[in-house]
């Protein structure tokens, strides 16, 4: 897993999903320690936006490599702005 940390992007599960059917995720990363409720949402909605979605190993490890001092159970990367 590698997230640019220089690209703009959302963290935590309304953020992403919000980016995600706006349109507006290039790629979602999911912790694989997230709830069952909440993998099953971003997998749907990555699913219906053709939204690539990469395994991102724990919660503390993914909110640590978006630079947040909280666990993340999901993040998207956002696409550029044109």
């Amino acid at each position: 897993m590698e997230i640019e940390l220089n690209r703009p992007k959302v963290t935590g599960l309304k953020q992403s999903v919000k980016a995600i059917l706006d349109g507006r995720a290039e790629k979602a990363f999911l912790a694989d320690d997230a709830a069952a409720p909440i993998r099953s949402e971003v997998l749907e909605c990555c699913r219906k936006m053709n939204v690539p979605v990469e395994a991102a190993g724990t919660k503390a490890s993914l909110g640590k490599i978006c630079g947040i001092e909280r666990a993340a159970a999901v993040a998207v990367v956002l696409k550029p702005q044109k």
